[in-house]
């Protein structure tokens, strides 16, 4: 494993949109934020390009990411948003840029796929949390203040199990530890084949989908199983399932999450504000977590060093 050091006052932090096309007032409001924090801010050339519903075309979205990826000046590289295009691009990262110079890395959702494509090529710990363009609700909300704390302290975050969420009822008692990793089920299941697939031996999983319905999120659970990815899996942290219903009547998808992970046998714990929820807690991936589902709480290490 390989990390970012934590950012510090003055710290330049780049703002690039690799998937979705934002609104540049969003980009301003989050730069707001971040400077708020004693952070300088300088946004992508392509960052409020459009192509078709993408940020600019693949090349100019690649060019962006690589672009900060490589500026010795940059400390961390925030995904403004996710939506789709990320995967599109992935294989053009500069991995060797990563490795040789390690950021902190943020976003989530469609972000997935390069939080996957990083771990797998370099073993950088990366930041599954709010994208930059969430910042625009203002610093002192608790989706902002989770992610300024990955992004500035080396502290652990402990995450307790929320009765609010949707999915607090889906719990199979047990303890475990390992190294997190995950995010975004649509976009895990769409890895498989590819260099990126989940690795999971060894590690929690940390899953949270969002539009996705009841019938579908099963689909991905049971094509996950199918091909082996769950081999060696230690325990799964389940996230905000958002708008995750069916127009028909159908089990809910609590129903699904619980009858398929508790085919593994692994401690299951639902209910943390992780997702496409109204507020999220950011926290990082690749680096090691225990999961208490007896006791409800999720503690991950430090994303930065």
């Amino acid at each position: 494993m390989i990390q970012g050091q934590r950012l510090v006052p003055g710290d330049l932090v780049a703002l690039v949109s690799p998937s979705g096309a934002i609104d540049p007032a969003r980009t301003e409001a989050a730069a707001k934020s971040l400077e708020s924090w004693g952070l300088r801010v300088r946004a992508g050339r392509n960052a409020h390009g459009r192509h078709g519903t993408f940020a600019g075309t693949d090349e100019q979205r690649l060019a962006d990411l690589n672009d900060a990826l490589r500026d010795p000046e940059v400390r961390a590289v925030l995904c403004l948003r996710g939506g789709y295009g990320m995967q599109r691009i992935v294989d053009g990262v500069d991995f060797d840029a990563v490795r040789a110079d390690p950021k902190l890395v943020a976003g989530f959702s469609d972000i997935t796929a390069l939080h996957l494509a990083l771990w797998h090529e370099t073993g950088l710990a990366t930041i599954h949390g709010p994208t930059a363009g969430q910042l625009d609700r203002g610093p002192g909300t608790p989706t902002a203040e989770s992610l300024r704390r990955a992004l500035t302290t080396t502290a652990p975050v402990e995450i307790r199990a929320d009765k609010a969420e949707d999915t607090y009822p889906v719990r199979i008692p047990g303890e475990a530890e390992g190294t997190l990793l995950g995010g975004n089920l649509a976009m895990l299941t769409s890895s498989i084949g590819t260099p990126h697939a989940p690795a999971l031996d060894g590690a929690i999983l940390l899953l949270e989908d969002v539009n996705e319905e009841p019938y579908r999120v099963d689909r991905m659970l049971v094509h996950l199983r199918r091909a082996g990815c769950f081999q060696g899996l230690r325990g799964v942290a389940v996230g905000q399932f958002t708008d995750c219903v069916d127009p028909d009547p159908s089990p809910p998808v609590i129903d699904y999450l619980t009858t398929e992970l508790s085919r593994l046998n692994i401690p299951v714990l639902g209910g943390l504000p992780i997702g496409h929820g109204p507020e999220q807690i950011a926290v990082g991936l690749g680096v090691h977590a225990r999961l208490d589902a007896t006791g409800g709480t999720l503690t991950v290490a430090a994303p930065a060093a």
